[in-house]
């Protein structure tokens, strides 16, 4: 049985975007190209409303290459529980008000039990600190915090 992983909006937003000329950028891109190429089909992929949300804003060309990228990924609901959760990591301050997708992204993961949170959201998402707090939280409540890291990460076998 394969791994369940859930896919973020960052992670099909650098395999769609045009080449940048940020050398870090162009990492992520490089880096996100190579493990859809290599590593995408060793993992059972999911994905929720708020992915297709993201990825259905800005310019039409690109977030309709977004979009096909993502189609054929199950959805994972938004439950009552997801909502009660996410509430729960704004409330203690570990991912702010402003940047509430983030904390559904991870309330729906980690109440479906995925093991893997794909993201290049190194700010609310795959941050150390925050998973540290995180992994409080959600423990707290009755949940295990799925491995929360980059492509990178997960770019080679083990």
């Amino acid at each position: 049985m394969k791994p369940t992983l859930y896919l973020e909006t960052t992670i099909p937003s650098y395999l769609k975007a045009k080449q940048s000329r940020d050398i870090i950028q162009t990492a992520r891109q490089q880096i996100t190209s190579a493990w859809w190429d290599n590593r995408l089909n060793d993992f059972e992929i999911f994905i929720s409303q708020i992915v297709i949300d993201e990825a259905s804003e800005g310019d039409t060309v690109a977030s309709r290459k977004r979009l096909e990228a993502i189609e054929t990924f199950p959805l994972l609901e938004i439950t009552e529980e997801v909502v009660d959760l996410a509430e729960k990591i704004i409330i203690e301050k570990i991912i702010p008000e402003k940047a509430v997708r983030d904390a559904l992204h991870i309330a729906v993961a980690t109440s479906n039990e995925i093991s893997f949170l794909l993201s290049w959201n190194c700010k609310h998402i795959a941050n150390a600190g925050i998973i540290k707090r995180l992994r409080k939280t959600v423990t707290d409540e009755g949940f295990e915090l799925p491995v929360i890291c980059t492509p990178e990460e997960l770019l080679e076998r083990s």
